[in-house]
């Protein structure tokens, strides 16, 4: 739309265009001013000396002269250059949409309208959709171009192409985003008039303008229908049958004068036919129409199968299949999205004509009607305003630089690969949807080719991205892990570094040391041997008291636990062995207790203990607990407790300890549970007992604890 004309509409519609106004902005439109001109130059407004200049121009024409030639200057320039237009004889067009303008205007003045530009203009316009089908659908619309403008021809329109000139002429005027009932004039101007009683008087106006321009001034009408359409129209309107004859007078010289001025030729136009509106006969068996269809989707899917088996390599195959969809189903713009190696997500396949498609991405869990078609397996349509979309469906739209799409879910043995996205007008919509079957069929075959394609490439991908998924998960479990020897090491590095000054005695401290460097390089080492999950667990006994007497003993003598913390166990001596690796329960332990010590903070009791044999399930177990007395677990971390979350603690690995002692008692062939209260928080962890436990079970109901004192 010429900017002109937008500047115009503005200032109507706030009352505030006077001269001054109108000169400034018809000074920035050279062609405009030309115009303006030329007419006042004309013989029609010949003075005793020319007008050489804009101003003086602009005054010898007058405000509402100024104001009907922009308007009808601005809209011929640019309807005008619409495709087809130069092939086509408009005369016929031109001096309806004139006389509609003229005797809208005329109304609107008897109505006492306050706009009356506005309303010349919507008068018109109200046929402009007219034009946009011819341009749109030359083939199919140049006969119906110059039929009847009636009630038929919409009939004929919908049934041929899905939309009427009425429509399509609102769809366009839309985009504009105009503040006004533009849009809405032109797309009621066929409704009944006992609908538009209540309506805006510029939709009444234009109906009336519209019946008149097509039937009140040719004398051409000549039946009883449309002289009883345009009494109930002029009723709608409060304007009396007198008054119609009078705006019939005046309107005839004012759309001549108003051709001359404009320099549009109306000659002949009268002699144009219009004859009523055509449509092809339906078949006359639409099952042989239909078996005919589907026959022809057949053999095309058969052979664009063919062509997908031909082409070699990927991105031969991904032009192949863009440039078989828009070949087959008129499809503007197309794009492929397959889905990520992990299936977390759609990604864009860059071709020759979008290669920025390549950055582009949809997550798979985060809905939107992209990601549900390839979810679902199904053919989805999407407008740009007929739903909400999502930012990934707007950037598409961008993309393609279309209002609709398409999309066509890629699935092979029951597995989506992911989508084609077509770009289509919305006009196409309700044809496309026809094709539905086919395109579906097409989907089939061209996601069969993808599988072929990237089956050995897509595997290895997947295997790929598992494995390394696998050890950034094992490395950040070990870094975590390390931290706790280390800190240990630091501890007695500094009680080492008092006893040394002191020249006491520290082959305990020392020996300590060397057990925590083993360790920390036995955990490094277990990244370096990988193993995958499920893979068999150690066998060995291991000395549940024992190994709680190591964890101690790395805590002893150090400033981690602040003096007022007690660490008191309680050692059950009859089942005091469970299957399994020393070091995974050593690891286990330190967790826990630190856990503890940190959640207590100044003071506190831990507790170490076990609870004597266990039978779950025909399966014997050692129960092991650890238990403080602190704060207790808020809800929302006791329902995630053995998950990998962000902690509230400082550091890049913090929130893994206990993940990590679920899966190291899983290792274990374990299971732990816990509970926590304003009383505190309990570890229970049950671990298989050792080989021969079975016979101990009588005896430890009948053995003494033996408990070691606070640390």
């Amino acid at each position: 739309m010429p900017q002109i004309l937008i500047k115009l509409i503005e200032h109507l519609q706030a009352d505030d265009l006077g001269m001054p106004e109108l000169a400034a902005l018809i000074s920035n439109d050279a062609g405009m001013t030309s115009k303006i001109l030329a007419v006042a130059n004309s013989s029609a407004y010949h003075r005793a000396s020319r007008a050489i200049c804009l101003e003086q121009s602009l005054a010898a024409l007058g405000t509402d002269m100024i104001k009907t030639l922009v308007i009808s200057e601005a809209v011929f320039q640019t309807f005008n250059n619409f495709p087809h237009s130069g092939s086509t004889d408009l005369r016929a067009f031109w001096k309806n949409s004139l006389t509609a303008a003229v005797v809208a205007r005329q109304l609107a003045k008897r109505m006492e309208y306050p706009h009356l530009e506005e309303a010349y203009l919507a008068g018109l316009l109200h046929n402009v959709g007219r034009l946009a089908l011819l341009a749109t659908a030359p083939k199919e619309y140049t006969f119906n171009f110059t039929a009847r403008d009636d009630e038929d021809l919409c009939a004929v329109e919908q049934r041929t192409m899905q939309i009427t000139h009425a429509e399509a002429g609102a769809w366009l005027i839309e985009r504009w985003h105009l503040d006004s009932f533009l849009a809405d004039s032109v797309l009621y101007h066929h409704e009944p008039s006992a609908r538009l009683e209540s309506s805006h008087p510029l939709i009444r106006i234009v109906r009336l303008a519209h019946l008149m321009s097509c039937h009140g001034l040719t004398g051409e009408a000549g039946h009883d229908t449309d002289a009883d359409a345009i009494a109930d129209a002029s009723r709608i309107c409060g304007v009396e049958l007198a008054d119609v004859d009078a705006v019939k007078a005046a309107a005839m010289r004012q759309v001549e004068k108003s051709a001359a001025h404009l320099g549009i030729d109306l000659a002949g136009a009268d002699d144009i036919p219009s004859p009523a509106a055509y449509a092809p006969p339906a078949p006359v068996d639409p099952v042989r129409q239909r078996l005919s269809e589907e026959v022809r989707n057949l053999v095309l899917v058969s052979e664009v199968g063919q062509g997908f088996a031909r082409q070699q390599g990927e991105s031969g195959l991904l032009e192949s299949m863009v440039r078989s969809a828009r070949i087959l189903f008129d499809f503007d713009n197309t794009v492929i999205l397959l889905e990520n190696p992990t299936g977390h997500a759609l990604v864009g396949m860059p071709t020759a004509e979008q290669q920025r498609i390549a950055e582009f991405s949809i997550p798979l869990n985060r809905g939107g009607v992209v990601a549900q078609a390839a979810l679902d397996r199904k053919l989805a349509f999407v407008k740009r305003d007929g739903q909400s979309l999502g930012l990934a469906e707007e950037q598409l739209f961008r993309l393609l630089g279309t209002d609709s799409l398409v999309c066509v879910p890629l699935v092979a043995g029951g597995r989506s690969l992911g989508v084609m996205i077509g770009g289509l007008a919305a006009w196409q919509v309700p044809a496309c949807m026809k094709r539905e079957r086919f395109m579906q069929a097409f989907g089939v075959q061209a996601a069969g080719a993808l599988e072929t394609a990237l089956s050995e490439r897509g595997n290895a991908r997947r295997q790929l991205a598992h494995v390394a998924e696998e050890y950034r998960e094992a490395s950040r479990r070990v870094v975590h892990e390390v931290n706790n020897p280390l800190s240990i090491i630091k501890n007695y590095l500094s009680v080492l570094d008092g006893k040394l000054a002191k020249r006491e005695p520290a082959a305990g401290e020392m020996s300590i040391l060397n057990e925590e460097i083993d360790r920390v390089g036995q955990l490094i080492n277990g990244l370096a041997d990988l193993q995958p999950s499920g893979s068999q667990r150690a066998t060995n006994a291991t000395n549940v008291a024992r190994v709680v007497d190591d964890v101690l003993r790395l805590f002893r003598a150090t400033e981690f636990v602040p003096p007022a913390v007690q660490i008191v166990t309680s050692m059950v001596d009859a089942a005091a062995e469970i299957e399994g690796d020393a070091d995974i329960l050593k690891q286990i332990l330190v967790n826990l207790v630190k856990n503890a010590v940190e959640a207590l903070g100044p003071s506190g009791r831990i507790d170490i203990g076990n609870r004597r044999h266990v039978n779950r399930e025909r399966s014997l177990y050692v129960e092991l607990v650890v238990s403080d007395n602190g704060p207790g677990l808020a809800p929302e971390v006791l329902a995630n407790l053995f998950s990998a979350v962000r902690s509230t603690k400082d550091g890049a690995h913090r929130g893994l300890g206990l993940s990590i002692v679920h899966g190291l008692v899983k290792k274990l062939g374990g299971q732990i549970t816990c509970r926590s209260g304003r009383t505190g928080t309990t570890f229970e962890i049950l671990l298989p007992a050792a080989a021969g436990g079975a016979s101990l079970v009588g005896m430890a109901t009948g053995a003494k604890a033996r408990a070691m004192d606070s640390i």
